[in-house]
């Protein structure tokens, strides 16, 4: 599976390719060492929309991608496109903050970390094991899922 580093300039594209379930590591400085070194060491094709980045990265020979539009959902196309990816191998199995892969954990592990409503509602729920942020198959996810398939088709 491919594994992706965002520069800053990227924060959205790297939240949207966790959604469709792509590890993506948003790297918010751009201290250009240590990203290089980072993507390197575990694999990871470089996005960026820096074009001073760009030529440093094919300098460094590393794997990369310059992103041309500033549009997400276009983005999003660029990226799938550009490495002929499946559009969504394992959507909503990563976490939204940290990139982590989620588990799923028993509705009595969530009693009090989720609203009422929620807890009262729903029966399925996802958890993160480094930030503890618990995720559920809401409206939230139906407008991202909706998203994606005007973004991306069926």
């Amino acid at each position: 599976m491919m594994r992706f580093l965002t520069d800053p300039s990227l924060g959205k594209l790297a939240r949207w390719l966790r959604v469709l379930g792509y590890d993506t590591l948003y790297y918010r400085q751009m201290d250009l060492r240590s990203m290089i070194e980072r993507a390197r060491k575990e694999g990871r094709v470089v996005l960026t929309r820096a074009t001073p980045l760009k030529e440093k990265l094919a300098a460094a020979a590393l794997a990369h991608l310059f992103v041309r539009s500033d549009h997400l959902e276009e983005q999003l196309r660029e990226v799938i496109q550009a490495f002929s990816l499946p559009a969504r191998p394992g959507p909503f199995s990563l976490c939204l903050t940290c990139n982590e892969r989620l588990r799923e954990v028993a509705k009595g592990e969530v009693e009090g970390q989720v609203p009422d409503f929620v807890y009262d509602t729903q029966d399925h729920f996802m958890s993160c094991p480094r930030c503890r942020r618990v995720y559920w198959p809401g409206t939230h996810r139906q407008r991202m899922e909706e998203k994606i398939r005007a973004w991306l088709g069926d």
